[in-house]
């Protein structure tokens, strides 16, 4: 592939999207042309003027409007990090709310890679049906991580690096 392949990052309101501009270096870095999706809840969190800079495209929080063109190319990979609790369980109940959302939807549907790296409390980790919805996405395919690999400053990122190695396009 003589094109950097196409990550959609979509990142949660959960601790380590404080430094997701770091993740953001080393994917660029890494060769990956990033496009990335914000929840809304997360988008306050972040200096999306300069992301979009580093990366080149519009930090999506909204839907675009019917007939308004796409802003991003086509994703090769879809790596949803930090991802919460409440996005895990209504993504694996197929619930369709926010552009984040909606975008992992999608993407389960057709069958792109998916990484998730969850950054959830002990206490929500523990909620019975926070078990079963892992087990709904992993069973549809998505590669979901441990919950606690994103604790680990200040290399948090490297197991995300070496994750989307496995799975980058050739």
């Amino acid at each position: 592939m003589t094109e950097r392949p196409v990550l959609y990052l979509v990142v949660c309101a959960a601790g380590p999207a404080e430094h997701i501009d770091e993740l953001v270096d080393l994917l660029i870095a890494d060769g990956w042309q990033v496009c990335m999706i914000v929840s809304p809840t997360a988008a306050p969190w972040l200096d999306r003027a300069a992301l979009q800079d580093k990366t080149g495209y519009l930090v999506r929080v909204e839907w675009r409007m019917p007939g308004d063109p796409e802003p991003h190319p086509p994703a090769d990979v879809v790596l949803a990090a930090p991802v919460t609790f409440n996005t895990v369980t209504k993504w694996a109940l197929g619930i369709n709310d926010t552009l984040a959302l909606g975008v992992l939807n999608e993407s389960l549907g057709a069958g792109l890679p998916i990484l998730a790296f969850p950054h959830v409390k002990a206490e929500l980790s523990a909620h019975p049906a926070y078990a079963d919805h892992v087990a709904t996405l992993r069973g549809a395919g998505v590669a979901v991580a441990d919950g606690k690999l994103l604790n680990r400053a200040p290399d948090r990122w490297s197991v995300v690096i070496e994750a989307l190695r496995i799975v980058r396009p050739s």
